[in-house]
């Protein structure tokens, strides 16, 4: 890898991590749920990054995707498990990071050991040619030592540049179809989830997280106004997802924009991903650059442990 592109990858996940242990400070009892994005996502900015994707902030049985809008006014209350999932970039080169909380109560307390443990031996696995399947194996042990199930549905994934989730899945249980294995400068997102519910996520409601779609073409679109707002958010946002409360910035009226763009299927709206029977989840992932022998972490915060 070329050295430039390793600094900008590194100097990502530092920046990833300030803005994920700083945001996770602010997660406290009657705490706004839209402060605490806005402050992680100009905490990225003012460290001459972007976010790489809206901070996602997944409460209880939400395990992943879902961001406050504009006029969002939840608040955290104790005993909230709280996962706060934190991207940055630089230049595309992208850190993706997340850490689980839980507010003024530490009843879940070995639901966040069980995934904080299966991602140390998921990374302490990592290398050039493992079996992916194998580290799913892993995380699944772990887990499941601790009494819980890991989210069989869910898993990290490679990087590219502006890709969030390129060529290679991590799973989180074993898997006989994952035939691709990792090499050396493969940049992998590694994040076990641990559940006490089932162990699968379903579709929930919408996220406020949206992404252009990559493969549909404008030469048929005749509404001149959709075409210039689609292609206003691909120079904004590239290929990467963006929160909904971004727009407000891009268009007069952000709501109908939106909500048009995706009826003419030039957005995908993500879904929130939900535990199938509401188990609480918890989460827990870094950012990895595979090297000969193993692989370093970009994403570790200043007083965390070297795995």
């Amino acid at each position: 890898m070329d050295e430039e592109i390793k600094d900008k990858y590194f100097k990502a996940g530092e920046i990833a991590a300030l803005a994920r242990d700083k945001g996770v400070e602010k997660v406290k009892k009657g705490a706004s749920l839209l402060e605490v994005a806005n402050y992680i996502e100009s905490l990225i900015y003012s460290n001459n990054a972007k976010p790489a994707f809206p901070v996602n902030i997944a409460r209880n049985h939400i395990a992943a995707h879902f961001t406050p809008n504009p006029k969002n006014t939840q608040v955290f209350k104790k005993g909230d498990l709280v996962k706060i999932d934190v991207g940055a970039h630089i230049d595309g080169y992208i850190a993706d990071t997340a850490v689980t909380v839980e507010v003024d109560t530490d009843v879940h307390s070995s639901l966040c050991d069980a995934s904080n443990e299966a991602l140390k031996h998921a990374i302490k696995m990592m290398k050039p040619g493992v079996s992916l399947s194998k580290i799913g194996e892993t995380v699944e042990k772990t887990i499941t030592s601790y009494g819980f199930k890991p989210i069989e549905n869910l898993t990290g994934h490679s990087l590219n540049r502006f890709v969030l989730h390129a060529g290679l899945s991590i799973p989180n249980v074993p898997s006989i179809n994952l035939l691709k294995k990792p090499h050396v400068d493969d940049v992998i997102a590694i994040e076990p989830f641990a559940t006490d519910g089932y162990g699968r996520v379903i579709s929930g409601k919408g996220s406020n997280i949206y992404i252009a779609q990559a493969s549909k073409s404008l030469r048929g679109l005749r509404e001149k106004r959709s075409k210039l707002q689609i292609k206003r958010i691909k120079k904004e946002f590239n290929s990467l997802p963006f929160a909904f409360r971004w727009c407000e910035k891009l268009f007069s009226n952000a709501e109908v924009s939106i909500q048009r763009l995706t009826y003419l299927n030039l957005l995908h709206h993500f879904p929130q991903l939900i535990e199938q029977n509401n188990g609480m989840v918890s989460q827990k992932e870094h950012t990895v650059i595979v090297t000969e022998n193993g692989c370093e972490i970009t994403t570790l915060g200043k007083n965390e442990e070297v795995i």
